[in-house]
């Protein structure tokens, strides 16, 4: 029972491909094992890169948006002082023309009392 055979030429050069072969495999996937490993770096760098995008991309939309609320507020703003300033224009138009009206009763009042001064009577 206690006689190991050792193999033959041809038994021993099949073993060695065997071994060969598992060892090509092995190495193959240390390989392919180092791969995924550098692209599970390479994806996590990535994804914080795209997060630190994405926190920039907000607080640019954040200022955008602050921008044109202040936009909008001093725009508002400016609407209502045009309009005031146009409504108060208009009401300076009215008290010139009702001047103007005035001034013209005025002088046709004037002349008037100047040609009946000048007629004989």
């Amino acid at each position: 029972m206690g006689d190991v055979r050792k193999p033959n030429v041809t038994e021993a050069l099949q073993e060695w491909r065997v071994a060969e072969r598992a060892a090509a495999v092995a190495r193959r996937g240390t390989v392919a094992a180092e791969a995924a490993a550098a692209a599970a770096v390479e994806a996590a760098e990535a994804a914080i890169a795209t997060a630190d995008a994405a926190k920039s991309a907000l607080r640019a939309m954040t200022l955008a948006e602050e921008s044109a609320s202040r936009t909008a507020a001093a725009a508002k703003a400016a609407a209502l002082s045009t309009r005031a300033g146009a409504v108060d224009a208009e009401a300076l138009a009215a008290i010139a023309d009702v001047d103007e009206l005035d001034a013209q009763a005025r002088y046709k009042e004037a002349s008037q009392r100047a040609s009946e001064r000048r007629e004989p009577r």
